[in-house]
C-alpha cells in the first residue's frame, strides 16, 4: 500500500464538466445553470470543476448560487448570485454530482392520485 492518500470519488471524469455541489450550510453550486434547470427543490450552487485534491477541496469556475426563500429555508428562491472562480473545502463538501447525465425518475412511493402508498 502507498503512502498516497486517493480520493474516495473517481472525480477525474468531471473536470472542465459541471458539477452540482452541496455544501454543509444548506449551500449548493451548479455550473451553467439556471433555476428553471433545477425545479424547485433544487441544491443551491453549480459550476464548472476545474480541480481537485485528495481532501475533496474543489476549485469551481462560473459558479452560480441558488438563494433560499428567507421565510422557508427549505425552499429556493428565484435570486441566484454569480460567484464567478470560487474554492469549496473538502471538509463543507456534502455532495458532488454532474448536472448532465442524470434525469428525474417518477416517485415510486406515489401512486397516481397523488398520495403516498402505505408500506409496512
Amino acid at each position: 500500500m502507498s503512502g498516497r492518500k486517493e480520493t474516495v470519488l473517481d472525480l477525474a471524469k468531471f473536470v472542465d464538466k459541471g458539477v452540482q455541489v452541496k455544501l454543509t450550510g444548506g449551500r449548493q453550486v451548479y455550473p451553467n445553470a439556471t433555476h428553471a434547470d433545477f425545479g424547485i427543490c433544487t441544491p443551491a450552487v453549480t459550476g464548472t470543476l476545474k480541480g481537485y485534491d485528495q481532501l475533496l477541496n474543489l476549485v469551481l469556475d462560473e459558479a452560480i448560487e441558488f438563494e433560499r426563500e428567507q421565510d422557508d429555508p427549505l425552499k429556493l428562491s428565484t435570486k441566484t448570485r454569480q460567484l464567478g472562480l470560487i474554492v469549496c473545502r473538502g471538509t463543507a463538501v456534502m455532495l458532488v454530482s454532474p448536472t448532465e447525465g442524470t434525469e428525474e425518475i417518477k416517485n415510486p412511493f406515489q401512486e397516481a392520485d397523488g398520495e403516498q402508498t402505505a408500506h409496512s
